[in-house]
Order: C-alpha cells, then sequence, then structure tokens
C-alpha cells in the first residue's frame, strides 16, 4: 500500500511539475504548482508528518500561490512579449552563471547528504517518529528553523516583502490619457 501512495504521489509532483514549466499560460502553471504541492503533502502524510502536509497545504498550496496569482492578474500578463528583444543585455549570461552555481550547490549537498546518511549522523523525520513523541516534529523544525537557519528565514521573508513591493511598482502604469503636460485631451 505505501509503495501505491509513493507511486501516485510522486506521479502527482512529476506531472504537476512538468505542467508548470510547458503551460504557456499562466495561471494554468499555477494551477499545476498546486498540484505539485499536493503531491508534496501527500508524501509527507506518508511519511507520517502530518503537521508538514498541513503545512505545505495551507501555506504553500493557500497562501504562496494564491500570490502568484494575485500579482499574475495585477501585472495583466496576458499580452505576449517579444522574446528576442533583451531588456537587460546581461541577464542571459548572468542566468547562466546562477544556474550553473545552484547545480553544484545541489551536488554538494547530494554529497554531503550520503556522507551523513553512511555514517548515521543525519537527524530526520523517522527518529522523530522512532521516540513516540507527537510533537517532536514540530520541536525539530523549530529548532532547525529558528536556530541553525533564523538568517535564511530572515532573508525570505525579506525577499517576499521586496517582490511585493515590486509587483505593486510594476503594475502603476502611467495613465495614457494624460498628455505630457499633465492634462486631459
Amino acid at each position: 500500500m505505501e509503495l501505491f501512495v509513493f507511486i501516485c504521489a510522486a506521479a502527482m509532483v512529476l506531472v504537476g511539475a512538468i505542467g508548470v514549466v510547458v503551460r504557456s499560460h499562466p495561471v494554468h502553471a499555477a494551477l499545476s504548482l498546486v498540484l505539485t504541492l499536493f503531491g508534496v503533502a501527500v508524501l509527507f502524510v506518508a511519511k507520517e508528518a502530518h503537521f508538514l502536509a498541513a503545512v505545505q497545504v495551507i501555506v504553500y498550496s493557500g497562501a504562496i500561490v494564491v500570490l502568484f496569482l494575485f500579482v499574475i492578474m495585477l501585472l495583466g500578463v496576458d499580452n505576449v512579449e517579444d522574446l528576442r528583444i533583451e531588456p537587460i543585455t546581461v541577464q542571459r549570461p548572468l542566468a547562466t552563471v546562477v544556474g550553473i552555481g545552484t547545480l553544484a550547490l545541489l551536488v554538494t549537498a547530494v554529497v554531503q547528504a550520503q556522507d551523513s546518511v553512511r555514517t548515521g549522523s543525519g537527524t530526520g523525520i523517522d527518529e522523530a517518529i522512532a521516540t513516540g513523541d507527537p510533537d517532536s516534529n514540530v520541536r525539530q523544525i523549530a529548532r532547525d528553523l529558528f536556530g541553525d537557519h533564523v538568517f535564511a528565514f530572515e532573508l525570505v521573508s525579506v525577499l517576499l516583502i521586496v517582490a511585493v513591493v515590486g509587483t505593486v511598482l510594476l503594475s502603476r502604469r502611467p495613465d495614457k490619457s494624460l498628455t505630457s503636460d499633465g492634462g486631459r485631451r
């Protein structure tokens, strides 16, 4: 039964992720992201991390995707843009460098994770379940989030605020009915 649940949840995650990348309409891509996030929540439930599953559904599938949809509707991205025109000339080379750096970080994380699995030094959800304490997941997440990763947590909150402010500023289009001297036509 566990294998069946894993295969179904993994299929949800993969189909949703492919939908995010392949869909050309931004609202459909956001809905594909919801499918991916629900699949991850099902995987959390399969590992008996019910708190994480609830947070996944409430915070990510609820709040974050609604924020994405709000931004999409606010900016009105229905217009097709000419992709041959580069508004920022260093954008593509910079994206390549950032992509290579992210890939290097991912490879480093996988290598370190393999080392911790071999030595048995990693702490995970399975250890929290083995202790039998129903609140051990919450305590472990709180200790990790507000202890070791508090700087990253605060940095993400600042990034979200900057994104919202940037969205509002980008959505303020000049009134085209005004002439250059400020008077109405």
